[in-house]
């Protein structure tokens, strides 16, 4: 798509030439965020509080722009998981809370807490820290227990001797109590309403040793959508702000936001029996007609997807055939060839929708992720850094 093509579309020109770009509709995460919402609001209570949960550069979507339309959308805060990218928000002007689940570790504590960031603590050694970051001055954090995910958290066990510690620092101001739970996508909820038990367990604990944290939150965006007992006082919502459901069937009306394009850079004839890429992995069966593009696993877009993959072309799917190298991937287009619709410059849609003469269709984060044996998560977030990220509907409007 050339830079005028990009603009009439309501794409944000990057100044960069490389055809391979990451097309972030930032309306259909603004979407995404009011679909949640107004199903949080369907039960009759108060809808609870929404954090968006924009660690990982937003799950690759680009956290301050993701951040800023979400703000304008009537976000209530920003989940984030390093110290850093709660800093990178701060330097982008975002003044809504923003909490930092995995805690203060390391240099810039100081740094951190002037920067109004709040952390979330799960071990004594942290009160101490705090301490001498801060000396007796207030300092308002979240408090998270383990309650099954067995990786962070202070455990029920564990749990009345953590609360004597922080009697002796009344300073430090449990305004959060949280905790993750391990299998909230999964069939039996029998696991999940057992961390809730916990959970409760431990709220208990706190509240007999006088802490009444003002916030309570367990579920993302899988309990948001299929456990309501676990929406509590705040919701950190995650991957469906991405478009992404969270299990099979959730999130009617969720729109995918990242769109991976790039362009057909060269076509070639070839003959039967004819092997392509590194390796010679796949040879012809035909006389074929291979399209190359400038996109490969360097951009992430998986090696694991070799002769495995399609992407499309005029809205018609094209497999994937040989390895996929660093930075160029084949693909056949033998079948469009014969239409004579194929022409260096046309645009191939890796992830994401396209309209075209041959029709509409859609590679979704889910697809690609079976294909792969991993997780959307894993897909979204591995579209690399020197994929350049443009923004369209910057008003949220879809």
């Amino acid at each position: 798509m050339s830079d005028a093509a990009s603009r009439s579309a309501g794409v944000k020109s990057t100044g960069v030439h490389r055809p391979t770009v990451a097309e972030i509709d930032l309306g259909a995460i603004t979407h995404n965020f009011g679909v949640v919402r107004d199903h949080l609001g369907d039960e009759g209570a108060a809808p609870p509080r929404i954090y968006a949960v924009v660690k990982a550069d937003a799950y690759g979507h680009g956290a301050v722009p993701v951040a800023k339309a979400l703000a304008q959308a009537g976000v209530d805060g920003f989940c984030v998981a390093l110290v850093e990218e709660g800093m990178e928000l701060r330097d982008a002007g975002i003044a809504l809370p923003v909490l930092v689940m995995s805690g203060l570790y390391g240099e810039g504590l100081g740094a951190a807490l002037d920067a109004g960031l709040t952390p979330v603590i799960h071990d004594p050694s942290q009160l101490e820290a705090l301490a001498r970051a801060r000396g007796r001055a207030a300092v308002g954090v979240h408090l998270k227990v383990d309650t099954g995910m067995g990786r962070l958290g202070v455990t029920l066990d564990a749990l009345p001797g953590f609360v004597a510690a922080l009697a002796d620092q009344r300073h430090v101001v449990v305004e959060g109590l949280m905790t993750h739970l391990a299998t909230a996508d999964a069939d039996d909820l029998a696991a999940t309403r057992a961390q809730l038990a916990a959970f409760d367990r431990a709220d208990g604990i706190l509240g007999a040793a006088g802490f009444v944290p003002a916030v309570r939150h367990v579920a993302a965006s899988a309990a948001a959508f299929r456990v309501p007992e676990a929406r509590r006082d705040l919701v950190r919502l995650g991957i469906a702000l991405y478009g992404v459901a969270p299990f099979p069937h959730a999130g009617p009306g969720l729109l995918p936001a990242m769109r991976l394009r790039t362009e057909v850079i060269a076509v070639r004839e070839v003959p039967a029996g004819a092997r392509i890429g590194y390796g010679g992995a796949w040879r012809t069966g035909r006389r074929s007609v291979l399209a190359t593009l400038p996109i490969g696993y360097a951009d992430g877009f998986f090696r694991r997807l070799s002769s495995e993959a399609e992407v499309l072309l005029h809205g018609q799917r094209c497999r994937v055939v040989g390895n996929v190298s660093m930075d160029m991937t084949s693909v056949d287009v033998t079948d469009l060839a014969a239409s004579g619709v194929v022409r260096v410059g046309d645009e191939a849609v890796l992830l994401g929708a396209q309209r075209g003469r041959a029709g509409f269709d859609c590679i979704r984060a889910e697809e690609i992720a079976q294909r792969v044996g991993t997780i959307p998560y894993e897909v979204l977030t591995a579209v690399s850094r020197r994929v350049p990220r443009v923004y369209r509907n910057p008003t949220g409007h879809v």
